[in-house]
């Protein structure tokens, strides 16, 4: 009798035990439905948390202060207005369909045979063709219009600079001037920028988002870029091909000022210290990260085209000269 005692409460009824088993998969779909919740709002704090930051003065290709970004900017807006013409009417009619044509709709007409209707087909193919046609017509007379080797007629001479790519910095050379700085690039707003862009490492891409057209920095080789500010400001400009540990902090200061500030800015990098000659290049050219802005007083003449000129038998020599 004290062993039944004993063992008696520890004896669960079978419908308890029942019950038990029969709530764990409710349970366990409960728990997934409230982590899913969990993570859909994470998802969604997470996003807002990023965008924080989006704005014009971080998107300036949305925000151009020339003439050719603003060109570009849209090319692009209408390019996507155009596309929208078939995207639109395409979500619309998915939700649509799928609306009409759910398994509780008996209103819907059931045609297993149905498989061509002329007008939809003429639609669906004219719309499009369309769009293409004034893409391409719009693409075709852009790109004539923006090409970066195009001066730009203003009216106005434009200012010549010489820029190099090096690891991992951008170097500027003013041959008018016979000046050059080192991660800053400053010129009149309103006044044409005429620029020669060769690399003397690996390939870059020379960018200034708010002023707009990229292009490509190689060894050996010239490329031109012209371009315009309407107005003074500070505006970013980088590398945008990857090209090694440094690329991350490949950035210059592109800065528009007026007329008389420039010269101001020019006469201030003439009292520097520092000449810009072949044994100072040669130190300059050594890789850095996040090199400081430097400026100096003068340039080895003919600089840019001994930079090219060392790649042109196929080999990389050291230092700038071209002697044979």
């Amino acid at each position: 009798m004290s062993i039944k005692l004993l063992v008696e409460p520890l004896r669960r009824p079978r419908h308890l035990c029942t019950m038990t088993i029969s709530m764990r998969p409710i349970q366990k779909r409960f728990a997934l439905a409230k982590m899913s919740r969990c993570v859909t709002w994470a998802l969604v704090l997470g996003a807002c948390w990023l965008t924080t930051g989006c704005g014009l003065s971080t998107a300036p290709i949305l925000d151009p202060k020339g003439p050719i970004a603003l060109t570009e900017r849209d090319m692009m807006f209408t390019a996507a207005g155009l596309m929208l013409i078939v995207l639109i009417p395409v979500w619309i009619m998915t939700f649509a369909f799928v609306r009409r044509y759910r398994a509780t709709n008996e209103r819907a007409a059931y045609r297993p045979n149905w498989g061509f209707s002329l007008p939809i087909e003429i639609v669906v193919w004219t719309v499009p063709a369309v769009i293409v046609i004034i893409l391409g017509t719009m693409v075709w007379t852009k790109t004539h219009k923006l090409d970066p080797y195009r001066p730009l007629d203003t009216g106005v001479k434009p200012l010549h600079v010489e820029v190099v790519a090096q690891d991992w910095k951008w170097l500027f050379i003013y041959p008018e001037q016979k000046i050059a700085a080192v991660n800053e690039l400053v010129f009149p707003s309103g006044t044409p920028l005429s620029l020669r862009i060769t690399s003397d490492t690996v390939m870059n891409s020379f960018f200034i988002p708010a002023l707009g057209s990229q292009i490509y920095a190689m060894a050996g080789m010239q490329t031109r870029l012209n371009l315009l500010a309407d107005e003074p400001g500070r505006f970013m400009g980088r590398n945008m091909q990857y090209s090694g540990k440094g690329f991350s902090k490949q950035y210059f200061d592109a800065i528009a000022v007026s007329q008389g500030d420039f010269d101001a800015w020019v006469a201030k990098v003439r009292q520097s210290s520092e000449t810009l000659d072949p044994s100072t290049y040669a130190v300059l050219a050594r890789p850095s990260i996040k090199h400081p802005v430097t400026y100096y007083s003068a340039v080895e003449p003919n600089l840019f085209e001994c930079i090219i000129a060392k790649y042109m038998d196929g080999t990389m020599s050291s230092g700038v000269s071209t002697a044979r």
